[in-house]
């Protein structure tokens, strides 16, 4: 590899660091309400003792969820309103086909444009979800009832916007509920904003979760009013994900709150909680657990944003991508650019390597024949884990995130012994014309390093294509695996940390799941599971195997097990199948020579 040329391509990236620079821009946050917040938090508590106490263990689908409904709804008719429910069935993960019921109150206002004051009342089997989520619950109601006379002829409060309560249904297993909404309701093109309030009562710091199902972030206005309300009401810095966080949401889409699914139809959305990232009911979730202060203060807060919403909104804002640093903010298409650009060093170098060996009349078709068999059996084991989800051997739902708590996600022992036995099998059999079986050449190593980093290169390039901000994921291999040929010759050791540092970028979507989301070492099954429910998208799953074709050649030349594709004549007189049973055979044979022996 021409190390010159790849690190003088490095200075094409000053441009798009130099644009993304002059692009960051500071919004400031609306005005705060010129009256103190009248929450009522001893209400509040009563409300969310009462549901917790009244109905444990609201699963979705079950009689405890459906009275529960139907006690919000009464809430509702108690302050004025006349509630309305969209009923509706969905394949909840862990559960299986079960009915939902989202309950919601519409309070009229002097223009059409609409802010969404949302809560799921769920909770996970066999905890009272006190906290997460009767708190957000009875913080709800109690917003609703500052406009409990708004229908009447004389008005308590008339809001500027509509405003519409939302009680969802399965926001703890996925936000089912409030994704049926976000997709069906007819003021779906009015909403100006969204606020989620999620388990208020915990001993944890305020948090803003921004994170949605597709790279779309909040707009910043929404974002910087939500914080300055946070400390306004608590003195408290409100928790964000940092920038890397953020780049890691925008890479791989994810979140177990509800402002995911709106923010994904491009609908501004922001959840309230002090609960952590992965929401976790529990036995000790009761009412006698609530943090009354924290509960007091964040029902303030959620009241001070609805009323500063209300009167500084002026039009919809829109979701975009972006990356937030504090108060400021980079456009997401400036990140992309920077991201993109970083690319160009590894395909200046792969491109030069490619030249070089057609120069030297280098054959690649072997080296290319080789992946094609890595490749091949990667789609095999691919397939495989489709026809075991077909056969329910995996969690199966919809395409909606997997509530770590419940279990749905945990991995099935019996089936992944079977599976991996399977695809042992495939391996044993695929493996057989990439077994060296004569010394390789410095030439068809160096074909070899060639039609990976050509592989990878084209990865690249499809990811561009689908979403630039996964080459968060990408970068670290591309930038350490094409100096895989340089070190060549300088030891195992080294080219194995050469190796291991491309592996980083996988290892950080790992971390995001292990860490913040608190999965553990169940992170890698839970980004399977997430795939076999269809929520990691087809290409993505393609290119992703692709990747692991082109990591394994890398790895077998690191190793020291490499071996070009071989020719017909160095190919063994049977194929690996006929081969595998001739070795039983045979092997079966020595076993029974001496019983033959001592008969005869």
């Amino acid at each position: 590899m021409n190390a010159r040329t790849y690190r003088g391509t490095w200075l094409l990236v000053g441009l798009p660091l130099l644009v993304a620079a002059f692009s960051v821009s500071r919004v400031n946050a609306l005005p705060a309400p010129a009256l103190p917040a009248t929450f009522d938090a001893p209400t509040a508590r009563l409300l969310a003792s009462d549901l917790a106490t009244r109905f444990p263990g609201r699963a979705p689908g079950s009689p405890a969820a459906s009275e529960a409904a139907d006690w919000v709804a009464e809430r509702f008719r108690e302050y004025g309103f006349r509630p309305l429910r969209q009923r509706f069935e969905a394949d909840v993960a862990g559960l299986g086909r079960r009915r939902l019921t989202n309950v919601l109150a519409v309070v009229p206002g002097r223009s059409d444009s609409t802010i969404v004051v949302s809560a799921h009342r769920d909770g996970l089997a066999g905890a009272q979800g006190a906290n997460d989520n009767a708190s957000g619950t009875a913080t709800l109601l109690e917003l609703a009832r500052t406009y409990a006379r708004a229908g009447a002829e004389e008005r308590a409060v008339v809001p500027r916007h509509r405003l519409v309560f939302l009680s969802t249904d399965a926001g703890a297993y996925g936000g089912h509920g409030a994704a049926f909404f976000a997709e069906t309701t007819a003021f779906a093109d009015a909403i100006v904003a969204v606020v989620n309030l999620d388990s208020l009562a915990g001993r944890g710091p305020p948090r803003l979760v921004l994170a949605g199902e597709a790279p779309r972030a909040p707009p910043p206005v929404l974002l910087a009013t939500s914080a300055q309300r946070i400390l306004e009401e608590t003195r408290t810095v409100a928790r964000r994900p940092s920038a890397l966080e953020q780049l890691v949401d925008l890479g791989f889409p994810f979140s177990l709150y509800e402002q995911a699914p709106f923010l994904a139809r491009g609908i501004p959305a922001v959840t309230l909680t002090s609960g952590s990232e992965k929401p976790v009911g529990g036995v000790f979730d009761s009412p006698e657990a609530l943090d009354r202060a924290r509960f007091a203060r964040l029902g303030r807060t959620a009241q001070q944003l609805l009323v500063s919403l209300d009167d500084g909104l002026e039009q919809r804002a829109g979701t975009a991508a972006l990356v937030f640093f504090g108060e400021r903010s980079v456009p997401g298409w400036a990140v992309e650019l920077v991201l993109i650009a970083s690319i160009l060093p590894f395909l200046a170098a792969t491109v030069d390597l490619f030249a070089r060996c057609r120069r030297r009349r280098v054959a690649l078709m072997p080296a290319l024949r080789g992946y094609a068999a890595r490749l091949t059996f990667w789609l095999i084991a691919g397939a495989l884990f489709a026809a075991f989800a077909l056969l329910g051997a995996w969690a199966s739902g919809e395409p909606r995130p997997v509530a770590p708590a419940t279990g749905a996600a945990d991995p099935p022992a019996a089936a992944l012994a079977v599976y991996a036995a399977l695809v042992a099998l495939v391996w044993l059999v695929a493996r057989d014309p990439l077994v060296p079986r004569r010394a390789v050449t410095r030439e068809e190593e160096l074909a070899g390093y060639t039609a990976a980093l050509l592989v990878l290169g084209v990865v690249a390039l499809i990811v561009v294509a689908v979403n630039a901000f996964a080459l968060v994921f990408l970068l670290p291999c591309l930038h350490a695996w094409v100096w895989l040929p340089q070190v060549h010759s300088r030891g195992a050791w080294a080219r194995l940390a050469v190796l291991v540092a491309g592996m980083s970028g996988a290892a950080l979507l790992l971390w995001s799941f292990a860490t913040r989301v608190g999965l553990g070492l169940d992170a890698p099954w839970y980004l399977v599971a997430l795939a076999g429910l269809g929520y990691v998208e087809l290409p993505l799953l393609l290119l992703g195997i692709a990747w692991l074709a082109a990591a394994g050649q890398l790895g077998a030349l690191a190793g020291g097990r490499y071996a070009p594709y071989p020719r017909r004549a160095e190919r063994p007189p049977r194929g690996p199948v006929r081969q595998l049973v001739r070795r039983a055979v045979r092997a079966r044979r020595r076993r029974e020579e001496p019983r033959l022996r001592a008969l005869g």
